[in-house]
């Protein structure tokens, strides 16, 4: 135990601190940040976030709000951009729109635009016309609903009178209706109560699982070629022989293994931090709940499952790839010799990707009990909340068997493969050899 301490320590430090996994995992956390900040760049470049120092941030506009003859209509819509957390515009007053105060503030820019009343578009008609004035673009998504929804309010209360409905009442009514769905196991359930729950699952989720399959695939690939070419470099020139001196091979596979599994943690570590402290940015929030999107929504259990299927999967490829880097002499041959467990990550990741539309397909509920495809598949289950407990339970005893599995077979490769040089060992020879040896 004290040797596989040694070499877990000794393969995490080395792995930890070269080049090529700084650099990478740099590059990576820039492109999340990147990508995350995205939407808030383009509306820089637009000119939506510059606009002097009385702009906060292109989530806290400062518009014109020219009340004219309609004061309650205007007074209602300050009321209710005061009741909301995070406004997405702040009014500014004015009588008329010749004020030339304002009209020297849409032309320095502490203005983006104002909105006006004018007479009613139709006959019979009681609530004012509203326009939107801008120099030079569009109002963005967030001032559209906040506009929209306070008025959409006072056209209610000048409707019914302020008398008549309160201001919960009001909302109640404005607020549109949610349709969910739900599925039947027969026709006949379609009228009852007795149907299945709801199963709505929000636009988080989806995105969660996107992100979460992605960190898996490229975690398992980066990590298991680390353990492939660690394998395969100590063997070719021929370090492999002065360790199994002072180590045996099996320490060194395991330690190997547990130690790039560490660094491989790290790395996720990393993008998880950066994934954080860009969503806790304040013009993210705003663009989160702009697009309908509400962090509160997301499934922690989620996260839970997929630490562990991550895990799993990550230790069932690690034993495949140090298997196969044992038996391989020459670097260059480790492309070819990894082929198919790549081919299997990649058939993994793709069927999860491409089925997060159909996750009740009798396909994908077969393939969440495969030890190869089920991190990605019962992850995809879980996160739509299409798994049941029991589902998944059994899946992951199918997996750990499979590690326990393939974990065997791999030492026994590994005892004998670090050893075997020349050309790649046939199948009926790599057999023979591991004969003479028990695990």
């Amino acid at each position: 135990m004290n040797r596989l301490g040694t070499v877990i320590g000794f393969t995490f430090r080395q792995k930890a601190r070269t080049k090529s996994f700084i650099i990478t995992t740099l590059v990576l956390a820039l492109l999340i940040t990147l990508g995350m900040n995205l939407p808030y760049l383009i509306s820089l470049f637009k000119g939506e976030g510059a606009g002097g120092s009385d702009t906060t941030a292109a989530a806290h506009q400062r518009l014109g709000l020219i009340a004219g003859n309609q004061t309650e209509v205007a007074n209602q819509l300050e009321r209710f951009t005061k009741e909301q957390s995070n406004p997405a515009a702040i009014w500014v007053r004015y009588d008329s729109v010749q004020a030339p105060t304002m009209q020297q503030a849409l032309n320095n820019g502490k203005l983006q635009g104002y909105v006006q009343f004018t007479e009613p578009a139709a006959k019979g008609d009681t609530f004012p016309k509203v326009e939107y004035v801008s120099v030079e673009k569009e109002p963005s998504p967030a001032v559209i609903t906040l506009v929209q929804t306070g008025l959409q309010e006072a056209k209610v209360k000048a409707i019914m009178g302020d008398k008549s409905l309160t201001s919960d009442q009001i909302r109640e009514i404005s607020a549109p209706v949610l349709v969910d769905s739900r599925e039947v196991d027969s026709p006949s359930e379609a009228g009852g109560a007795a149907g299945k729950e709801e199963k709505a699952t929000s636009m988080i989720n989806y995105g969660l699982v996107y992100v979460l399959m992605i960190l898996f695939f490229t975690s398992s690939m980066m990590t298991g070629n680390m353990i492939a070419a660690e394998v395969t470099s100590e063997k070719s020139s021929r370090i492999m022989e002065i360790l199994i001196t002072s180590v045996s091979p099996l320490t060194q596979m395991f330690g190997k293994i547990i130690g790039i599994f560490l660094v491989g943690l790290l790395q996720i570590a990393v993008f998880a931090a950066v994934m954080c402290a860009n969503l806790m940015l304040p013009h993210n929030n705003v663009i989160l709940s702009s697009v309908g999107l509400d962090l509160s929504q997301l499934n922690i259990a989620v996260l839970g499952y997929g630490l562990i299927f991550y895990i799993l999967g990550y230790f069932l490829y690690a034993v495949l790839f140090a298997a196969v880097g044992s038996i391989v002499s020459r670097t260059e041959e480790l492309g070819q010799a990894i082929m198919p467990i790549t081919v299997l990550s990649l058939a993994a990741f793709y069927i999860g990707i491409f089925n997060i539309a159909a996750p009740d397909t009798i396909f994908i509920k077969v393939a969440g009990y495969i030890p190869f495809f089920s991190p990605t598949v019962m992850l995809l289950r879980i996160g739509l909340e299409r798994a049941s407990l029991l589902e998944i339970w059994l899946s992951l005893a199918i997996l750990v068997a499979s590690i326990l599995l393939f974990g065997w077979l791999a030492a026994k490769i590994y005892r004998t493969g670090v050893l075997m040089y020349g050309k790649r060992p046939s199948f009926k020879e790599l057999r023979k050899a591991m004969k003479a040896y028990k695990i």
